[in-house]
């Protein structure tokens, strides 16, 4: 009798100190939303971007470089390192994005913006609460993805809207999915990564997580925003 008492009292803590992890997960992503929105606004506002010409470039392959950075040293680096490659990576992300505030009206990123964080929201939920495996829809998503890179570049040559139209939605099926595998993903990481080693690590890896989920945000975004978004 003591021994299952004991048992649901060690799975309750369980479940508590994963909800914390994921909170924590969720709380950094956040953050790195609210980091590259706050710059891409003033970079926009302040007339910056009418000066960034070749550098979006130079800025896009460095913003490559940290999610390399941070996704393969995480577990060497100091949690500070962590943190403060992460909010490097969504600051020079907001540089990067307020291309988009002046090619798009403002009244179009706010609606798909909002769109975006209900479908975002409700997909990681789904990810959260299933049962059921995800892992065959991150494979089948990832190869999805390499698809759409590879007609995207196909796209640079042939300029066919009707391609450019059908890779938008691909962009928003795929992301869509990866946003619910990569939840599942976090969370199972906490049974098997997070949890045994504690402290720092397990701080660490809620950064690695949030990473994930803020580019599966992004990219969500952005490809709603091809699809929804009226030019300026």
């Amino acid at each position: 009798m003591n021994t299952n008492i004991d048992n649901i009292i060690n799975e309750q803590s369980v479940q508590n100190s994963r909800a914390e992890y994921m909170s924590q997960v969720y709380s950094w992503m956040t953050g790195g939303l609210l980091t590259t929105s706050a710059v891409a606004y003033f970079t926009f506002s302040s007339g910056l971007v009418e000066q960034l010409g070749g550098m979006i470039l130079i800025l896009m392959f460095a913003n490559l470089g940290f999610v390399w950075y941070i996704s393969s040293r995480i577990e060497t680096m100091s949690k500070t390192a962590a943190i403060a490659s992460f909010f490097t990576y969504a600051g020079l992300n907001g540089i990067v994005f307020s291309i988009f505030l002046a090619v798009y009206t403002a009244d179009s990123i706010y609606s798909t913006f909002l769109i975006t964080s209900l479908s975002f929201g409700a997909l990681s939920a789904y990810g959260r609460i299933t049962k059921k495996d995800l892992s065959g829809v991150g494979s089948f998503m990832f190869m999805g993805l390499v698809g759409i890179i590879i007609a995207s570049v196909v796209n640079i040559f042939i300029q066919s809207s009707a391609f450019y139209t059908m890779i938008s939605i691909l962009g928003v099926l795929i992301f869509a999915g990866l946003t619910a595998y990569d939840t599942q993903k976090i969370k199972d990481q906490y049974y098997d990564y997070a949890q045994q080693s504690g402290g720092d690590m397990a701080s660490k890896m809620a950064i690695l997580g949030a990473l994930t989920l803020y580019l599966d945000f992004i990219n969500l975004f952005l490809f709603l925003l091809r699809l929804l978004g009226n030019r300026r």
